[in-house]
């Protein structure tokens, strides 16, 4: 059926004829995209104009009017209809008869319904005082009734806009500032908001309403393609949801990716964010230009008055070779050559970057169009450029994402574009991969000063999770590339070794200290190996602390701070040549020792809870206390059970466990036994923490079995039914032989959830393993935790029972 066969259906058979043919459009899969959108708009125009030619009969002086995204043609499946009745104020009760005859149809067929009824003074006056209905009569569009009526609002409209640019676009600004921050930034969301979020359709509204305001015009090079993009997944998330919803959810993006043909959720999400990202961007540089102008205007009278009438010359202050300054941003020079200087971009961005200036857009696209690729290897002022550019902190983000909006990035780094735009699927990054390589560099410039080659530390930052647009472990692939790109920017041989290293270990650090056990040799001996030299650890604690911070704060604390300090300590002391401590002479704190000889003496638990804000021992603070939770030192007897005995009781009384560790504590010379140091920190899921007496005594009944914590777990669990929420992926459970010499490393990787460190515990015990040492650690909503067992003789499991122990502890997580 044509498009005029489907209007005729409409047109003949009333609302239930537009019903039929509007969800015949919707279906049509050879239709998409801008024609449907305008093919729907035409539809509904068609309709609603024999709606109001069957109700103003007779009536003169009144008009239809579309505005706001229907007013552009711009109809998604499930849009609301945004109209105005527009009447001349002569015959109100007609216009209120009309109003009934032309919106109740629209409710009967269950459409969403944005409506006003207002004479052309009124309407003014409204738009005057909300500034939301301002935008929205920007694009008011004539669908029936007196034209002229139409015709007189639109000029009047757009008058008022031009006369009063100068007081509302600055609110306008701040509108879209309010709801930046209120919804965030649709190029790095998880999942989006496809009109509020920033970048998203609301922003390129507001760039028409600059452009119309005759004050500035926004970068028009992709921007309507950008905007397209946008509009076509609103449609196809409609479709696929049936409902007037624009924010795309995880459990819909696979459908969506399907209704627009693309390959998978990820690309579809790598398209909204180049899509974002050029709205965005065109946004920083369009309010920037209103700001220039708005300033102008303010300056000009009183500089004309100083200098009689005369036009006033822009001052030009030099930043570098063929860079200056003028009226706030960064330029070329007069005498700049682009074609004949490849390191001009880099020294631009450079000086911008150390300035804290923008780079303008015609500055830009002029190296864009013009310049000539560097050499291979670069120049030694290359290299320094784009040391000085990741080394100048916040300002960095702005002048790397100008270049990039041109390809300059790509152009100097051609292995960017398989990270650009990339989404990462894991709640605790903040970023997609390009935006968190750029913050990890800018978290990286404030420990410039903590390394010895502070060049080396930058580089590594910005090309650490450069593996991520391949296949495979990203660390592999990384060390591949950053020897490439090492070399390609011109390090010598030693420094691209050193860079290779950082990307390849740059996970190294963080993991071991939070789920290895330190005591051990073979762990530090093993990171000291992989690392080779002191300037090498320096780099790559440097670099793990600015990887976590740039990752998100669920990613770093004090606490994981502290462990990865105490194993850089470790490490550096072997690459010293000094031996490390056997793990039977560790010495225990005074307090440690306090709780043990307790323990010995009373043959019961005894247990320590303290508030813990500042830093551990040897850690610098770093801003404002954090709140780490509360640190719980429980010393018990050695003895069967203790691990799923102290975990449940936590988990009975909601406490969290952030971080866990377990190990054995030999008491000192006269004392008999053994007692077992646990040493954890936790935190209240709401209320207050109980009484440490409370606590210790529902371990000493856990411990000798007068508690059934399965049961009373189970019973809270059927009290509270499971809320509906994304799948998790299923627990994994891996064995990693070669971690210590001592005992075998079981790891496992979960979804945190209460009562989870008692059912590992619990099953361990089932399995008659010994647990030497426990290493707990929770990552937003993922739990990593590795147990360093023992057979009952205190050897390490062999390979097919460690190997069967791990498949029974996947089996009974995952059951």
């Amino acid at each position: 059926m044509t498009g005029t066969d489907v209007q005729k259906e409409a047109e003949d058979s009333g609302p239930s004829g537009y019903a039929a043919a509007r969800l015949r459009l919707l279906t049509e899969e050879a239709r998409s995209g801008p024609p449907r959108r305008a093919a729907l708009a035409e539809l509904t125009d068609d309709w609603l104009t024999g709606l109001f030619a069957a109700g103003a009969e007779g009536l003169r002086g009144a008009s239809l009017v579309a505005v706001g995204g229907y007013g552009r043609g711009e109809l998604s499946p499930r849009s609301d209809l945004d109209l105005l009745l527009l009447h001349d104020g002569s015959d109100i009760k007609a216009v209120s008869a009309l109003a009934d005859r032309l919106w109740y149809p629209v409710w009967d067929l269950g459409l969403d319904l944005d409506h006003s009824v207002r004479t052309p003074a009124e309407a003014r006056k409204t738009a005057g005082e909300d500034l939301k209905v301002q935008l929205g009569l920007l694009d008011a569009r004539h669908i029936a009734g007196d034209l002229g009526l139409t015709a007189s609002l639109r000029t009047a409209v757009l008058a008022d806009w031009r006369n009063q640019a100068p007081k509302r676009l600055p609110e306008l600004q701040e509108l879209c500032a309010e709801r930046a921050e209120r919804q965030g930034e649709l190029q790095y969301l998880l999942e989006p908001d496809l009109k509020e979020a920033r970048g998203g359709l609301r922003d390129a509204t507001a760039l028409r309403a600059v452009a119309a305001s005759w004050l500035a015009d926004a970068p028009r090079e992709g921007l309507a393609d950008a905007r397209r993009r946008l509009l076509d997944v609103r449609d196809a998330l409609h479709l696929a949801t049936g409902r007037a919803t624009d924010r795309l959810a995880l459990q819909e993006q696979d459908q969506v990716a399907a209704e627009l043909g693309l390959l998978d959720a990820d690309t579809l999400l790598r398209q909204v964010y180049e899509a974002a990202r050029l709205v965005s961007y065109a946004s920083d540089v369009t309010w920037r230009e209103v700001g220039r102008v708005l300033r102008s205007r303010a300056v000009r009278p009183r500089l004309r008055a100083m200098l009689g009438g005369g036009k006033p010359t822009a001052e030009r202050s030099p930043l570098a070779e063929g860079v200056v300054e003028q009226d706030g941003e960064v330029v070329l020079a007069r005498a700049a050559r682009p074609e004949r200087d490849p390191v001009l971009p880099l020294r631009a961005a450079a000086a911008a970057a150390q300035a804290g200036l923008p780079l303008s857009l015609h500055a830009v696209r002029r190296l864009a169009a013009t310049v000539r690729p560097l050499p291979t290897p670069w120049p030694a002022e290359a290299r320094e450029q784009l040391v000085t550019l990741l080394g100048s902190g916040r300002p960095t983000i702005e002048v790397w994402e100008a270049l990039e909006a041109e390809g300059l990035i790509t152009q100097l780094l051609p292995d960017w574009e398989r990270v650009r735009c990339r989404p990462q699927r894991n709640a605790v990054h903040l970023w997609t991969v390009d935006r968190h390589l750029i913050e990890t560099a800018v978290r990286a410039s404030e420990f410039t000063r903590r390394v010895s080659r502070p060049d080396l530390l930058l580089v590594a930052a910005l090309l650490h999770d450069i593996g991520k647009g391949w296949p495979g472990d990203h660390s592999v692939a990384g060390e591949i590339i950053a020897k490439d790109v090492a070399a390609r920017i011109g390090f010598d041989r030693h420094d691209v070794t050193v860079v290779a290293t950082l990307v390849r270990h740059h996970l190294l650090l963080i993991d071991t200290a939070t789920r290895r056990d330190l005591e051990d040799p073979a762990t530090v001996r093993s990171v000291a190996e992989a690392v080779g030299s002191q300037g090498t650890l320096e780099l790559l604690h440097a670099l793990t602390e600015a990887d976590a911070l740039a990752t998100g704060p669920a990613a770093w604390s004090s606490w994981r701070g502290s462990l990865v300090a105490d194993l850089v300590k470790r490490v550096s002391a072997v690459l010293a040549g000094d031996v490390p401590d056997d793990p039977e002479e560790a010495a225990p704190t005074a307090e440690q020792e306090r709780l043990a000889l307790e323990a010995a003496a009373t043959g019961s638990p005894v247990l320590a809870l303290r508030a813990q804000t500042e830093p551990p021992a040897g850690q610098e603070p770093s801003g404002d206390p954090e709140p780490l939770g509360v640190e719980l030192l429980i010393a018990v007897p050695d003895q069967p059970g203790v691990l799923p005995a102290v975990a449940g009781v936590l988990a009975m009384h909601r406490l969290t466990v952030r971080t866990a560790e377990l190990r054995s504590l030999h008491l000192p010379d006269g004392v008999d036994g053994s007692v077992l140091l646990l040493d954890w920190r936790v935190a209240a899921e709401y209320g207050s923490l109980p009484q440490a007496a409370r606590l210790r005594s529902d371990l000493v009944r856990a411990l000798d079995g007068s508690l059934d914590i399965a049961g009373r777990l189970a019973e809270r669990d059927a009290a509270y039914p499971r809320r509906r929420g994304v799948v998790a992926p299923a627990a994994r459970v891996s064995v990693h032989p070669a971690a210590s010499r001592l005992a075998t490393v079981i790891e496992v990787r979960s979804q945190d959830a209460p009562g989870l460190l008692f059912r590992i515990g619990r099953a361990l015990e089932d399995a008659s393993v010994q647990v030497r040492s426990a290493h707990v650690s929770t990552l937003g909503a993922n739990a990593v935790d590795a147990f360093y067992v023992t057979g009952p003789e205190g050897a390490p499991l062999p390979g097919d029972e460690a190997a069967s122990v791990a498949r029974k502890l996947e089996e009974t997580l995952r059951g």
